[in-house]
C-alpha cells in the first residue's frame, strides 16, 4: 500500500532499461568530473586524506587506476585513518558520518495529513452533497430567514467535515504504520570489525572505513573494496541486470551496495555509503511509491461495485417517488403553477436524500476495513516476532492448507552442542564440563591435534574476543558447536592458524553438503586437506580410518558397517551427525585442487539441537485446523524421523523419504505419495521446489514454505506464502519471502496463520454488518417514500449512520483479535464465495426484524406511543432515528461472531471495539439532545430513550433465534482431509 517495493520496480523491463541508461549517464558524469580532487578544509581538519566523491567513484566506476593512485587498499586505509585489522574506532563514527555521510537513502517525503484530507474531499458523492448543502443554505435562508434557514445545509456540511476528518486520520495513521514497517523491513544487520572486535550492527549505522564481513546470502550493505575472500561470488543482477554471477578477487576487488553474495565469503572496506553508493544514486532517480491492492481488496471492490449500483437504483427510485408524490400533491391542490422557495427547498431535500442513499449504499468502508485489519494484524504480528513484507501474505496465510517447514532453528532451538563423539573406534558421551583428557584418553596426541586442527581451520565461522576479553564464536550453529567444543577441550585456534597457512577453501553449500580446506604443512611437509560434512557423504570419500591405537588403517567393509551403525545410532537419538576426515598430500601436488577421495576418517560427531518448547502444541494446533505440516531437512533420515516424531509431525501411517529417492520419481509417483508424505530428509533446495510446485499445481494446496538459505529462494518464490528466517536466514531468502519470522520459531508461523484467518473473518463480520445497515436504510427510506411521501431519516442523520457503518464499524470489527475457534476449522478455500450462506442468513434475519419494527414505528408510532401535539412528528422521527442507530450498535455486537451464540466472549479484550461502542453512544446522545437544530432531532424523554435501547437490544435475541436456523454447507466445504468444519448450529462456544 504505502511502502516502497524496489524489487518490484526492478522486475519491470521498462524500469530495467531506464536503469541501464541512467547508470551509463551517471558513470559518464562521474568520469567527466574525475581528476585531482583538492581536499576541503573540513576533511583535512578531520584527519582524512581522500575526498568523499573521489573515494566513492573508485568502487562505483571499478576504477583500478584510481585505486593504485591512492596506494591500493593499504593506501586507502591510511587515508581513512584506520587499521584494516582493527577497523574503525567508535569515537570516530560521528566524524565519519559528518564528512562521508550516513548509510541512509533519501526517500520520497511521506504523504502529509492534508493530502489525505484532500483525497477524502474528492469523493464525487461528497462533492455533490456539498453543492446540495450550499444550495440548501441559500434556498433555506431565502425561505425561512437567517439563521433558521441555514441549519439543514450547515448540518450536512458539518457531517461531511466529520466524515472527511475521521477518514483522513485513519488513512494517515495507516500510512505512518506501513512506513515504519517498511523501514523495519530494510533494517538488516551486518557483521563488522570495530575497535578490534567483531560485532553486529544495523546497516544504518555503517560508516566509511568499516570492515564488513560477508558470507553466503548476505546483501552487500555499501560500496567497497575487497580486503580478503574465499571463492567470493557476487550476484549483481539488481544493478546490472546480468544474471551471471561475478567473481570478486584481488584483480577485481570492487563491491557494490545492493548486490548479493552468491557463494563464498570475504571482508570488505567500506568506501561509500547512502546516497554516494551506486545503489543510492540510482534510487534517487527511480524512487517511487507502490500502491498495490491485495487479492481480498480486489475481490471486495467487485462486491462494492454491485452494492453501489443497487444503491444508485434505490436512490433514483426514492428521488423519483418523492418528487412524483410532491408534484401530484401540488396538482391535486391546484398549486402546480405556483412555486415558492419552500417548494424548491423541499425538492432540494429530496435530492439530498437521494444522494445520501448513494453515500450510505456505496460501501467505501470495505477498502478501509481491509487496510485497517491488515495494519492491525501486521502491528500485532510485529510484536509477536513476525515481519510481514507483503500485505497479501496476511490474507493468504488464512487459506494455507500445508506448511513445509525446515527443522533446524524452526522446530529446534538452533542452539547446538556436541553431546557424543566417536573417535579412535570408541564412543564418548559429552556431558557437563568438558575436560581436555576426554579425547586424549581415546588415542594419541597426534589424533587429538588432528581433530582440533580440522575444527579450527576447516570452518567458515570464527572465534573472536569480545570487549570483556572472553572468547565467543560467530557463525552457523553447527560450526559454532564444533568450535565451542574445540575450545572446551583446550584447543587454541590462533596456534593452528599461525602454524598452518590456509591455501584454499571450498565453502559448505546445500548441494555438496560438505566443506573442505587445504593447508600447507610447515617446513616443506606438503599439504593437508580436511573435509567435514554430512556423515554418509564424507564416509564414502574415506578409504582409511584412525583406529583404537591412533593409527591410520584401511577401512574394511566391517568397519564401515560399524561406523554406519554408530551414525544411525546417533541419528536415532535426534543428533545431527558430522564426519571429519583428513588427507596428507605430497608437496608437488596441485595446490589449486582439493582431493575428492582417499581420505582418512578422524571422527563422527553427534550434535544435539533440542526441540523448541511448545512446538508440539503448535503442530497439533495446525493439524486441528486442517493444515498438514511437512518437515523438509538436509539432515540424516534417522535424525529427521526422530525429531518429526518428537514434534508430532510424523505419524504411524506417515511417510518419510530421502531427497535423492524423491528426486528420481516420476510426476505420477510423486503425486501418489504426497498425501502421506510427512518428512523429507537429505533434501536439496531443488527437492523443496519440486515438492511445493506439485502440492500447488497438482493437489491445489495453498502452501506456506520456510527457508533460510540463498538456494531456498526458488521454493520461497514458488510458494503461496514464503516464510524466511530472521536470525538464520540470508538476505536473499528474506528478499524472496512474504513474511520474515524474526525469532525463527514454528510457533510464530502458527500465529501468522491465526492472524491471517482473523483478517478474513473480521472482514466478513464487517461486510455482514454493513450489508444489514444498507438493506435496512435503503428499504426504510424507499418504502416510507412510496407510502407516505417522506423519508424518516434526514440527510444529516444518514451521514451519521454512514460514519457509524463505514469508518467506526471498520475500526470496531476489523481489529478484533483472533480466538481459538479459528484454529478448529478447515482452511478458507481458495475460490469460495466471500459472502457465505451463514452471512446471508444473518443479514436477512436482522434486516427483516429492523425494517418491520421501524416501519411499525413510522406508520403506527404516534398511536402506540401516544404522541400528540405539534412536535409529535419530530419526536416520532427522532425515536425512529434513535432506534435505528441502537439497532446498528447492538448488531455490531452480534456481528462479532457469525455462528456462535456467545457474542460477548472476549469483548473486553478488544479495546478498539469498546472505544467505538462507547464513542458511538456518546455521540448519539449529543446529536439527539444537543445538536437537534443540525440533525433534525428533538430531545427525548427517558422512556423513549429506554424504548430505543430496548428495540436495539432485542436484536441480540433475534440473532439467537436466527442462528438456530441450520444452514446447509456444500459437501465440498464441509471438511478437508478428514477435518470437520465447525457446525453452524446454536452452540454456545
Amino acid at each position: 500500500m504505502y511502502s516502497h517495493y524496489f524489487s518490484t520496480i526492478f522486475g519491470q523491463e521498462k524500469i530495467r532499461v531506464a536503469l541501464y541508461v541512467q547508470k551509463a549517464a551517471l558513470h559518464f558524469i562521474g568520469a567527466g568530473k574525475r581528476g585531482k580532487h583538492k581536499l576541503s578544509k573540513e576533511i583535512e581538519e578531520a584527519g582524512f586524506g581522500v575526498d568523499p566523491d573521489e573515494l566513492a567513484g573508485i568502487a562505483r566506476s571499478h576504477d583500478s587506476k584510481c585505486l593504485e593512485h591512492h596506494g591500493g587498499l593499504e593506501g586507502v586505509a591510511t587515508e581513512l585513518s584506520l587499521s584494516l585489522k582493527h577497523g574503525v574506532v567508535s569515537t570516530d563514527v560521528a566524524l565519519r558520518q559528518k564528512v562521508y555521510g550516513s548509510n541512509r537513502f533519501v526517500e520520497k517525503p511521506p504523504k502529509g495529513f492534508w493530502m489525505f484530507v484532500w483525497d477524502a474531499v474528492q469523493d464525487l458523492t461528497l462533492i455533490i452533497l456539498m453543492v446540495s448543502a450550499a444550495a440548501s443554505i441559500g434556498v433555506g435562508v431565502a425561505a425561512e430567514g437567517w439563521p433558521n434557514g441555514m441549519y439543514d445545509g450547515l448540518g450536512i456540511i458539518l457531517s461531511i467535515f466529520l466524515v472527511v476528518t475521521v477518514t483522513a486520520i485513519c488513512d494517515y495513521k495507516q500510512s505512518l504504520q506501513f512506513r515504519d514497517l517498511d523501514k523495519e523491513k530494510k533494517n538488516i544487520s551486518v557483521q563488522v570489525t570495530r575497535d578490534g572486535f567483531r560485532q553486529k550492527l544495523s546497516i544504518y549505522d555503517l560508516v566509511v572505513g568499516d570492515v564488513v564481513h560477508l558470507s553466503l546470502g548476505d546483501q552487500v550493505p555499501a560500496d567497497g573494496i575487497l580486503i580478503s575472500g574465499s571463492s567470493l561470488t557476487i550476484d549483481e543482477s539488481s544493478l546490472s541486470g546480468e544474471s551471471e554471477p561475478m567473481g570478486v578477487n584481488q584483480g577485481r576487488p570492487f563491491l557494490l551496495s545492493g548486490t548479493k553474495v552468491q557463494d563464498g565469503s570475504g571482508k570488505m572496506l567500506v568506501t561509500a555509503v547512502g546516497m554516494k553508493t551506486e545503489w543510492g544514486r540510482l534510487m534517487d532517480t527511480l524512487n517511487e511509491e507502490g500502491n498495490n491492492e491485495t487479492p481480498l481488496q480486489v475481490k471486495l471492490n467487485g462486491v462494492a461495485t454491485i452494492i453501489g449500483k443497487i444503491g444508485l437504483a434505490f436512490a433514483v427510485l426514492t428521488f423519483l417517488v418523492l418528487t412524483t408524490r410532491f408534484l401530484i400533491g401540488k396538482a391535486v391542490h391546484g398549486q402546480i403553477k405556483n412555486w415558492s422557495s419552500s417548494d424548491a427547498l423541499e425538492l432540494l431535500n429530496f435530492f439530498a436524500t437521494g444522494v445520501i442513499i448513494i453515500v450510505v449504499a456505496v460501501p467505501e468502508g470495505l477498502p478501509l476495513a481491509v487496510t485497517l485489519s491488515l495494519a492491525f494484524a501486521m502491528k500485532k504480528l510485529m510484536s509477536d516476532k513476525a515481519l510481514v513484507r507483503q500485505l497479501s501474505a496476511c490474507e493468504t496465510m488464512g487459506s494455507a492448507t500445508c506448511i513445509c517447514t525446515d527443522k533446524t532453528g524452526t522446530l529446534t532451538t538452533n542452539h547446538m552442542v556436541v553431546t557424543k563423539i566417536w573417535i579412535c573406534e570408541e564412543t564418548k558421551r559429552i556431558t557437563g564440563i568438558v575436560k581436555e583428557n576426554v579425547l586424549k584418553s581415546s588415542g594419541s596426541e597426534g589424533v587429538f591435534n588432528l581433530f582440533l586442527q580440522s575444527i579450527f581451520q576447516n570452518t567458515s565461522s570464527e572465534v573472536v574476543k569480545g570487549k570483556d576479553g572472553r572468547k565467543t564464536t560467530i557463525g552457523s550453529p553447527t560450526e559454532t558447536a564444533l568450535l565451542e567444543f574445540g575450545l572446551q577441550i583446550g584447543g587454541d585456534p590462533n596456534a593452528y592458524n599461525e602454524e598452518y597457512k590456509i591455501v584454499k577453501i571450498e565453502p559448505f553449500n546445500s548441494v555438496k553438503k560438505k566443506m573442505s580446506v587445504l593447508v600447507a604443512i610447515p617446513n616443506g611437509g606438503g599439504l593437508r586437506a580436511f573435509c567435514k560434512g554430512a556423515s554418509e557423504i564424507v564416509l564414502n570419500m574415506c578409504d582409511k580410518v584412525v583406529n583404537a591405537d591412533g593409527e591410520s588403517v584401511l577401512l574394511s567393509e566391517e568397519q564401515k558397517t560399524n561406523i554406519l551403525n554408530v551414525i544411525n545410532g546417533f541419528a536415532c537419538e535426534a543428533l545431527r551427525t558430522i564426519c571429519i576426515a583428513f588427507k596428507d598430500i605430497k608437496e608437488n601436488s596441485d595446490a589449486d585442487s582439493i582431493p575428492a577421495d582417499n581420505y582418512t576418517l578422524i571422527a563422527v560427531v553427534g550434535i544435539k539441537d533440542p526441540v523448541r518448547p511448545r512446538v508440539k502444541e503448535a503442530v497439533k494446533s495446525c493439524l486441528a485446523a486442517g493444515i498438514t505440516v511437512r518437515m523438509v531437512t538436509g539432515d540424516n533420515i534417522h535424525t529427521a524421523k526422530a525429531i518429526a516424531r518428537e514434534c508430532g509431525i510424523l505419524t504411524e501411517d506417515g511417510l518419510a523419504i530421502e531427497g535423492p529417492e524423491f528426486r528420481n520419481k516420476n510426476p505420477q509417483e510423486i503425486n501418489e505419495l504426497l498425501p502421506k508424505l510427512q518428512v523429507m530428509a537429505r533434501s536439496m533446495p531443488l527437492d523443496k521446489h519440486i515438492l511445493v510446485a506439485h502440492l500447488r499445481k497438482e493437489h491445489k494446496e495453498v502452501v506456506a514454505v520456510t527457508g533460510d538459505g540463498t538456494n531456498d529462494a526458488p521454493a520461497l518464490h514458488e510458494a503461496d506464502i514464503g516464510l524466511s528466517m530472521g536470525i538464520a536466514g540470508t538476505e536473499v531468502a528474506k528478499e524472496n519471502s512474504d513474511v520474515i519470522i524474526m525469532d525463527d520459531n514454528f510457533t510464530t508461523i502458527v500465529n501468522v496463520v491465526k492472524w491471517g484467518r482473523a483478517v478474513y473473518i473480521n472482514i466478513q463480520k464487517f461486510v455482514q454488518f454493513q450489508l444489514t445497515v444498507n438493506v435496512v436504510a435503503l428499504m426504510l427510506n424507499f418504502i416510507s417514500a412510496c407510502i407516505s411521501g417522506s423519508a424518516p431519516l434526514t440527510a444529516v442523520q444518514m451521514l451519521w449512520v454512514n460514519l457509524i457503518m463505514d469508518t467506526l464499524g471498520a475500526l470496531a470489527l476489523a481489529t478484533e483479535p483472533p480466538n481459538e475457534g479459528l484454529m478448529k476449522r478447515p482452511p478458507i478455500g481458495r475460490n469460495v464465495h466471500f459472502i457465505t450462506r451463514i452471512m446471508w442468513r444473518n443479514i436477512i434475519g436482522q434486516s427483516i426484524y429492523q425494517i418491520s419494527v421501524l416501519l411499525v414505528l413510522k406508520f403506527y408510532g404516534k398511536q402506540l406511543l401516544n404522541l400528540t401535539g405539534p412536535d409529535s412528528t419530530s419526536v416520532l422521527n427522532t425515536v425512529i432515528f434513535n432506534s435505528f442507530v441502537f439497532c446498528q450498535i447492538f448488531n455490531e455486537v452480534n456481528s462479532r461472531d457469525m455462528e456462535k451464540m456467545n457474542v460477548f466472549r472476549g469483548l473486553f479484550e478488544s479495546w478498539p471495539f469498546m472505544v467505538v461502542m462507547v464513542s458511538t453512544v456518546v455521540f448519539q446522545v449529543m446529536i439527539v439532545e444537543l445538536l437537534g437544530f443540525f440533525a433534525g432531532t428533538v430531545p427525548l424523554s427517558w422512556e423513549l430513550w429506554l424504548l430505543s435501547v430496548v428495540i436495539g437490544a432485542a436484536g441480540l435475541l433475534v440473532a439467537v433465534v436466527v442462528k438456530c436456523i441450520p444452514v446447509q454447507i456444500p459437501a465440498k466445504l464441509r471438511s478437508r482431509d478428514g477435518y470437520e468444519a465447525l457446525p453452524s448450529g446454536p452452540e454456545i462456544v
